[in-house]
């Protein structure tokens, strides 16, 4: 019984220090339109999952697309988010 609460309580794998910033950033900052889980969809936002760090930046900075990618969703709805520039390394780490 001790057990399975254990693991009731557990909130997933360990993540690195850098993962784990980058959790917080997506909490704070993505979750209102993206899932909190980032495998899914969300609300508003795609499924962000295994983004790359130069997806990552082109849209949390400016809010535009890296040369040559196409984007899961047509729609114009995201905003930049110039706060979370310092961050994306870490972002990109957590949605690895």
């Amino acid at each position: 019984m001790l057990t399975w609460l254990v693991l009731a309580c557990s909130t997933g794998p360990e993540l690195s220090p850098a993962a784990s910033k980058g959790r917080t950033v997506y909490q704070a900052n993505c979750t209102a339109c993206h899932n909190i889980d980032p495998a899914r969809d969300g609300t508003l936002g795609p499924a962000v999952k295994g983004a790359s760090r130069e997806l990552l930046e082109a849209r949390v900075v400016p809010g535009t697309y890296p040369p040559g990618s196409t984007p899961k969703r047509t729609t114009t709805l995201m905003v930049p988010l110039p706060a979370v520039a310092g961050s994306v390394d870490d972002l990109a780490a957590y949605l690895e």
